[in-house]
C-alpha cells in the first residue's frame, strides 16, 4: 500500500542529526527530513554500503545528507559525533533518536545481565548520550528532540522486560528534557507497536502484516512534532501504532 504525505512541512535551513539512520525507520525519517528541506546527518553503525543497511543513498551524491559512522554507546564517540556536526554544519535544530533494537527473552530471574544491558546500552545509553551532548547545541537554536518509545513500555509484560524497560526510559527520558528545558528545547516521543519492516515480516509471516503501521507514517508524525505546527507539544509520548 502506498504511503503519502499527509502535510507539508519547511526544514530548509535546519539541520538534523538522525541516529539509526541505516535501519528501516530512520532511513524513512531521512527521506522526510530531506524532503522537507532540512541538512540531514545521518548517524549509524552500520554504513550505507553495508548489506544490513537501509539507506539506499549515497552521501557523495547528496549535497542535502552527510553520513557518520559512529558507535553511540561510546561517550567519547558521541561527543566528537556532535562537535563534528557542528563543525560541518554550523548547528543543530533536530536530533531523531531512532536507534534501538527490539529483544524477546526470559522471565526476569531467568534473564542474563549481559542480555539486559545490550538493551540498556542500545535503547536507553543511546538517546541518553545523543541527547546529553546535543543539547547544548540545541538550546540556541530553541530545537527538538523525538525518540522512538513503544506501546509496551506502558506496562510490564512477559518474556520481554528489558526491552519494555529501556523504552519506558526512553519516553521518561523525554519527559524529563521537556521539564528541563521548558521554553526552549522540545522534547516528544512516539510509540510505535509493530512496524511494518522486512525483518518484521521475516520474522512474523503469518501475521496481518495490513495492520502493521508504515515506517514513512511514523516518520512524518515524528517531522510533524519536530515543525512549528507542534510547537506548543513538550513532554508528550504519543501514539503511532494504527491497528496494530
Amino acid at each position: 500500500m502506498a504511503v503519502t504525505t499527509a502535510f507539508d512541512v519547511d526544514f530548509s535551513g535546519t539541520v538534523a542529526v538522525i541516529t539509526g539512520a541505516s535501519g528501516a525507520l530512520g532511513s524513512a525519517a531521512v527521506d522526510r527530513f530531506l524532503e522537507a528541506g532540512a541538512t540531514v546527518c545521518a548517524v549509524d553503525v552500520i554504513a550505507p554500503a553495508e548489506a544490513d543497511s537501509q539507506l539506499e543513498r549515497d552521501p557523495d551524491d547528496e549535497s542535502a545528507l552527510a553520513f557518520y559512522e559512529t558507535d553511540l554507546t561510546d561517550e567519547d564517540d558521541v561527543a566528537a559525533l556532535i562537535e563534528t556536526v557542528v563543525d560541518d554544519h554550523g548547528r543543530i535544530d533536530h536530533l531523531l533518536n531512532i536507534a534501538g533494537t527490539w529483544r524477546g527473552g526470559d522471565h526476569v530471574e531467568e534473564t542474563d545481565l549481559e542480555a539486559f544491558e545490550m538493551l540498556v546500552d542500545i535503547n536507553l545509553k543511546t538517546a541518553f548520550l545523543a541527547s546529553k551532548h546535543a543539547l547544548p547545541h540545541l538550546q540556541e537554536t530553541d530545537g527538538s528532540i523525538v525518540s522512538i518509545s513503544a506501546r509496551s513500555s506502558l506496562e510490564g509484560g512477559e518474556g520481554d522486560g528489558p526491552y519494555r524497560i529501556t523504552k519506558a526510559g526512553i519516553r521518561l527520558l523525554m519527559e524529563t528534557i521537556a521539564e528541563e528545558n521548558s521554553g526552549t528545547v522540545r522534547a516528544n516521543s512516539v510509540m510505535p507497536s509493530v512496524i511494518d519492516t522486512p525483518m518484521n515480516r521475516e520474522m512474523m509471516p503469518d501475521a496481518d502484516h495490513d495492520s502493521w503501521v508504515d515506517p514513512l507514517e511514523i516518520a512524518d508524525v515524528v517531522a510533524f512534532l519536530c515543525s512549528d505546527g507542534a510547537a506548543v507539544t513538550s513532554g508528550a509520548a504519543v501514539p503511532v501504532y494504527g491497528e496494530a
